[in-house]
Formats: structure tokens, C-alpha cells, sequence
């Protein structure tokens, strides 16, 4: 379950967010500049929010009134971002092994585990090219393999399809779908698309104005437009 209530004001703008999902995909929808990716952030931990409360499986990764707020590091987020945000000086399989934590593990095993990321998720035949060599398409499937080899309990994905054109970002919404499932990691999306949406997620969360107005199921929203 992910529980997130922030509250945020950056001048004339304040996000006052709140939402909770036990559901596996959650997507967040709204026009630009509604605190969509404001949202990621506070979630992230690469902004605090002046006040209110985020919950993750249970830990707790910010309470402003207990005085919670975890560095990023600690939280256990993967962050695919807006362009994808790949190392172009590192080939496909250095920019997956870039994400696999230090510390934790020999080098045997986190080389182990970085093959076994870019296998499952066909990258293979990539594994010695550059960025600047990939579709979009690809770089979005390299960014995705980097994030989900930090281990996460939740993934970030913000709006992962906006440099691709219309027919790929419908065969990609479908392959990002089952891929997220078969890995059982809870993410949250944020588009601007609803068909979208509906396409990947099972839960909506609608912004506007830095606000949230609706947090329902998918088909609720279907079949109650005007909520």
C-alpha cells in the first residue's frame, strides 16, 4: 500500500496532494502544472513537503509531524524520469549495473544480477551499445531495466512515453503494463493521457489546479465521468 498526503507551496502555487492505493499501478493524471511530478518528488525524497505524511508497505518515509524524512537512498524508489536520463558515455549494460546498490553485494553477484535484468527484459542484443544508438523506445526500456535494478518497493515513472510517437506509445503502454506486473513492484505513473491510463493503470488519481479531485478505480472512472 502507498499512502501519500503533501502538502507544498512554491510561491502562488501550492500542491495539496492526497491519496491512497493498495493497488499495484497507480497513474496520475492532470494537465501540466498540476503537481504531478511535484508528487514524484515528494515521494522520492528529493523534495520535502512543507507538511503531511508518506507511507510505503508500511514504512514510513516522511511525517512532518513526527519529524520523519528519509534521504533518498533510504526510501527503496526507482525513478525513471522524463527523457530517460541515461549516461551516454556508459553502454546499455554499465547504465543497468549503474543502478544495482553498492554495498550490498559482491561484484560476481551484481554483475549476476545485472545480466539477469537485461535478459528478462530482451536488452541482450543491446547490452554494448551507447544511448545515442537506441529508438526511443529502447532508451525507455534501458531506463526502466536501471530503475527496477535498485531493488524498489515502488517505481516512479514520469510520463515514460512523451518523446514517442502515438502507435509506439500504445504497444510500449501494454509491454510497460505486464512488465511492471510481472516484476509485482507498485508503481505510479504520471501522464496527461487518460486512455493511457486506463491502458496501464488500476487505479486513477486525478490532479488539477495542485490539487487531487478524484483517487478511484479505473472502470469507476469509466462509467462516472463527472467524478
Amino acid at each position: 500500500m502507498l499512502s501519500v498526503t503533501a502538502r507544498k507551496q512554491f510561491g502562488d502555487f501550492i500542491l495539496d496532494a492526497a491519496w491512497t492505493s493498495d493497488q499495484p499501478i497507480v497513474a496520475l493524471v492532470g494537465p501540466s502544472g498540476s503537481g504531478k511530478t511535484l508528487t514524484l518528488q515528494c515521494i522520492a525524497g528529493l523534495i520535502a513537503p512543507d507538511s503531511g505524511r508518506i507511507v510505503s508497505a508500511g514504512r514510513t518515509l516522511f511525517d512532518s509531524a513526527g519529524r520523519i524524512d528519509l534521504p533518498p537512498q533510504q526510501r527503496r524508489i526507482g525513478y525513471v524520469f522524463q527523457g530517460y536520463a541515461l549516461f551516454p558515455h556508459m553502454t546499455v549494460a554499465q547504465n543497468i549495473a549503474y543502478g544495482v546498490p553498492r554495498g550490498t553485494e559482491g561484484r560476481n553477484e551484481a554483475s549476476e544480477r545485472t545480466k539477469r535484468i537485461i535478459d528478462r527484459l530482451g536488452l541482450s542484443p543491446l547490452g554494448s551499445r551507447y544511448p545515442s544508438e537506441l529508438s526511443g523506445g529502447q532508451q525507455q526500456r534501458v531506463a526502466l531495466a536501471r530503475a527496477l535494478a535498485t531493488d524498489p518497493d515502488v517505481l516512479l515513472l514520469d510520463e515514460p512515453f512523451s518523446a514517442l510517437d502515438a502507435p509506439l506509445r500504445r504497444e510500449l503502454s501494454t509491454e510497460l503494463s505486464q512488465t511492471l506486473r510481472e516484476w509485482g513492484k507498485i508503481a505510479v505513473l504520471v501522464t496527461h493521457d487518460l486512455p493511457e491510463a486506463y491502458q496501464i493503470a488500476d487505479m486513477v488519481v486525478l490532479y488539477e489546479h495542485g490539487g487531487t479531485t478524484a483517487a478511484v478505480s479505473k472502470n469507476y472512472l469509466l462509467w462516472n465521468p463527472s467524478s
